[in-house]
């Protein structure tokens, strides 16, 4: 018997003022390929793909008649994107070139992970790592229980 409530798969999906600028920027920061757009008589694109490695970035230019808005250029969104890669660093320089803005540099984090904070041109964080070491939760939870006692960023 099948469950009918499977998940198969979970796709992040981020509406932006300039879809085809986002797409380039995903293209020129990250290795993106473009699978494909649907674009309105208007020149308007209503859904877009981007092959990220093994997972697809869905975008869509605004449609604030629907409710369905970009971030505004101050302000960032609740939600990001993570991409685990080979060499955070080299994806962040990569992604400046692109025009993205460092939030947090590289640095090695509690977590096991070395890891950055970027926005990129169109309002959406990003955060960029690789793997430095395993560590467990219990771990995980002491360094970070220390980190916070001593006042640090999460």
């Amino acid at each position: 018997m099948s469950n009918p409530s499977r998940i198969h798969e979970v796709f992040s999906y981020l509406r932006v003022a300039d879809t085809a600028a986002a797409i380039d920027f995903c293209v020129r920061a990250f290795g993106g390929v473009e699978r494909f757009r649907l674009v309105e008589p208007s020149g308007r694109i209503g859904h877009a793909e981007v092959q990220l490695g093994p997972a697809v970035l869905m975008l869509s230019d605004a449609y604030p008649e629907y409710g369905l808005n970009a971030p505004g250029k101050e302000g960032e969104t609740a939600a990001s994107v993570h991409l685990h890669v080979d060499d955070c660093d080299a994806v962040v320089a990569r992604a400046v070139a692109a025009g993205a803005t460092v939030l947090m540099p590289p640095t090695d984090q509690f977590y096991g992970e070395r890891s950055c904070r970027l926005r990129d041109p169109f309002g959406h964080t990003w955060l960029i790592g690789h793997s430095i070491e395993e560590v467990t939760p219990e771990e995980m939870q002491r360094r970070y229980t220390a980190l916070m006692n001593a006042g640090g960023e999460p």
